[in-house]
């Protein structure tokens, strides 16, 4: 080829150039921003392959699908059951088995009921006060006068009473020998009948131990001189004394107005 016609043909392929569109820093921003969208399309197409390898590791190892038949009912687990109240502590406490009633940091003896006649325990409401009443005594062949007495009503409608034994002061705290009801010391019935009013709480906790009873005359003429309020004085009261000031007369209703047991 001759030198003429290589020049003739550099000049027309000059003549024939087109010059870029664009300048060289726009297509290296293009070239950058194909990385870019190849790199995120990667990174989905990553993504989307391990989702699938996850869906398909629960469907392999949970073949029934996961129903909710197959989950444990939220009301099968277990619950703690809810705790009820406290009762409010007892007034007043009386152990059978010690032959004691505790009351203010007080220990009074007592003597409760035989094994023919046990008394019954739990708690019970003070509902009544009566200075004098007739309540069965030992064998209950027959009733006898009794001070300072405490009427006691259980939820259940169960009645009981405290008062004073007058007929055999050695009981309290030795033996038992009532006909249920709790029979304290002359002076600690009084006290005890003082301490509590209507509304007050006892529990009677324990079991009495059966012991030997000392033989006493339990006939009414053993006992018909015994003093109580609401007698005459002048009568002997036990061996030895004598009881010279007048007391008021008996009255058939309660000289404590009775309360209803919650």
């Amino acid at each position: 080829m001759s030198d003429e016609l290589a020049s003739g043909l550099r000049e027309l392929a000059q003549d024939a150039e087109t010059p870029p569109s664009v300048s060289g820093a726009e297509i290296r921003l293009r070239a950058v921003r194909r990385r870019r969208r190849r790199f995120r399309w990667t990174a989905v197409t990553v993504a989307g392959a391990c989702a699938a390898a996850s869906v398909a590791l629960v469907v392999a190892l949970n073949p029934t699908g996961g129903d909710r038949e197959d989950r444990p009912s939220p009301a099968a687990s277990p619950t703690a059951p809810p705790s009820s109240p406290s009762p409010a502590a007892p007034d007043a406490t009386v152990d059978l088995s010690r032959r004691m009633l505790t009351v203010a940091g007080r220990e009074l003896p007592i003597s409760s009921g035989s094994v023919r006649y046990p008394t019954a325990g739990g708690r019970m409401m003070v509902v009544s006060k009566d200075s004098v009443k007739a309540l069965p005594m030992f064998a209950g062949k027959y009733l006898e006068k009794v001070a300072w007495v405490i009427g006691l009503r259980a939820a259940d409608g169960t009645t009981n009473f405290v008062g004073t034994l007058m007929a055999d002061e050695k009981a309290p705290g030795n033996y038992d020998i009532t006909t249920g009801w709790i029979g304290l010391r002359r002076a600690d019935a009084l006290w005890l009948y003082k301490q509590l009013e209507p509304g007050a709480v006892i529990e009677i906790r324990g079991a009495a131990t059966p012991t030997p009873t000392p033989t006493v005359d339990l006939s009414p003429s053993a006992t018909e001189g015994t003093v109580l309020p609401g007698d005459t004085g002048g009568a002997v009261t036990s061996p030895g004394r004598t009881a010279d000031t007048p007391v008021p007369p008996v009255s058939a209703t309660p000289s404590v107005a009775a309360v209803p047991a919650e």
